[in-house]
């Protein structure tokens, strides 16, 4: 067995466990660096190469998952997770497999969870490890992670119907979802209030991640009447912007151009016909593969 073979195995893993690509291809790189220093004995006495990897690529990802609550309190402003754009001629290792257990909405969830919360509900619900397996990554029982995956699931269905991972988006919803979107781009282009308005479900948030990089809200906006007023003001500020309609995380959004250059990568939860939640990313830091 080629352990190369593995590595799209555990880019799917960590970026889900981690919300960030640059972080989950540096924990690859940590894995595959830790196999080739054992000696080839040791690699022969591993009954099963691609699990041994993906254990210790999960270890190494709830270590991260643990100190990055200490580096989130040094954050500037609000932490969204790195988007991922469409596949566009990337090495099929390298690539993201774009399902609902990585839309905007589920990865902002997964995100509120404790460190042993993620793993062990990403490893068993969404990677179907066994809970034995889970236990030798957390260094738990398997009742406990049993109760850990149980703990993640709850907060799963406390979130809003679109953060919770289904069969499969039916092509009707995504057709809808798609609609509201474009909508809400040619309301946003003609920077007409009132059409933005009639989008938004009247509790609909605004997050903006800048990282202190960029100018970006430094806390969530909410009420469709100050969002859409957020987006026109928006408009009016950055003349020239320009709207593109795009696949974020694998559902329709937006990405924002300004003299050619991607500025803005936006997410939307959309409920029926209007939008819940925008999540807006801005650091440059985690728009680099949309450049």
């Amino acid at each position: 067995m080629n352990p190369e073979n593995e590595r799209g195995q555990l880019i799917n893993v960590a970026y889900r466990l981690l919300g960030s690509l640059a972080d989950a291809e540096d924990v690859v790189q940590e894995t595959y660096a830790r196999w080739f220093a054992m000696s080839a004995a040791d690699q022969a006495a591993i009954d099963v190469p691609g699990a041994w990897l993906t254990k210790v690529a999960s270890r190494i990802c709830l270590d991260q998952l643990r100190s990055a609550r200490v580096r989130r309190e040094r954050y500037v402003g609000e932490w969204i997770p790195e988007p991922v754009p469409e596949p566009d001629g990337a090495d099929p290792a390298d690539r993201i497999t774009l399902d609902e257990s990585v839309s905007m909405a589920f990865l902002v969830v997964l995100d509120a969870m404790t460190p042993a919360e993620r793993v062990a509900f990403v490893l068993h619900d969404v990677f179907r490890f066994a809970f034995a397996e889970v236990a030798e990554v957390t260094g738990r029982s398997a009742a406990a992670c049993r109760q850990l995956a149980s703990s993640a699931r709850r907060r799963v269905a406390a979130a809003r119907p679109a953060a919770a991972p289904a069969a499969g988006i039916a092509a009707g919803k995504a057709a809808e979802q798609a609609r509201v979107v474009r909508d809400f781009k040619l309301a946003w282009e003609a920077k007409n209030i009132e059409a933005l308005v009639g989008l938004l479900d009247p509790d609909a948030t605004v997050v903006a991640d800048g990282g202190g990089l960029v100018t970006a809200a430094l806390h969530p906006i909410e009420g469709r009447e100050q969002v859409a007023r957020f987006a026109v003001a928006l408009a009016e500020r950055v003349p020239g912007l320009r709207l593109v309609e795009g696949a974020v995380n694998g559902e329709p959004g937006l990405i924002t151009q300004h003299d050619g250059v991607t500025t803005g990568v936006i997410a939307f939860e959309v409920d029926g016909p209007r939008i819940t939640r925008i999540w807006a990313v801005r650091n440059p830091e985690k728009l680099r593969p949309w450049i």
